[in-house]
């Protein structure tokens, strides 16, 4: 739930609300409620009451999850079947079985929601900020809890056009 609260509130002023949460991590808005008063006790979670109230993730959070506040962070935008997918951005890119690209795959840690992405949709990575890759490939699976895409790939490219 925390992991789901950090990825739902950044890039937004406002509060994360526990239905938004619950739709999420597919889970009961009442859990997410009772879950939500124990994160606040133990300083994790800040609860803004109101009818535009909600959750709203704290520093000791983001530390407890060892995640790094993505204000200041540059982005890596994600297309999901050639369309943008707003408020989603790539955090961590690990590949596997580079060196047989018939099998080549890609776990990709996003921060922000999950749920527009399903098994077969063919999603594009990129470009990162620092080396400019640009991946695409089919969604295999999705994991909420990890909040990360599992993707067969069929290609990167580098920004001197080289593909891979």
């Amino acid at each position: 739930m925390l992991t789901a609260l950090v990825n739902l509130s950044e890039g937004r002023e406002t509060p994360v609300q526990g239905r938004e949460i619950a739709e999420a991590i597919d889970r009961n808005a009442g859990t997410v409620r009772n879950r939500m008063g124990s994160l606040s006790t133990i300083g994790l979670v800040k609860g803004v009451a109101g009818p535009d109230g909600g959750y709203i993730p704290t520093d000791d959070a983001y530390d407890a999850l060892g995640i790094e506040r993505l204000e200041d962070a540059a982005t890596t935008p994600v297309e999901r079947e050639g369309d943008p997918v707003e408020d989603v951005t790539v955090a961590e890119i690990d590949l596997s079985s580079v060196a047989n690209p018939e099998l080549c795959r890609a776990e990709l840690v996003i921060r922000g929601p999950v749920g527009p992405f399903d098994a077969g949709d063919h999603v594009t990575v990129g470009p990162t900020p620092a080396a400019g890759l640009r991946l695409s490939g089919v969604v295999d699976a999705t994991n909420v809890d990890g909040n990360s895409l599992l993707v067969r790939v069929d290609g990167m490219e580098t920004p001197t056009g080289s593909a891979a």
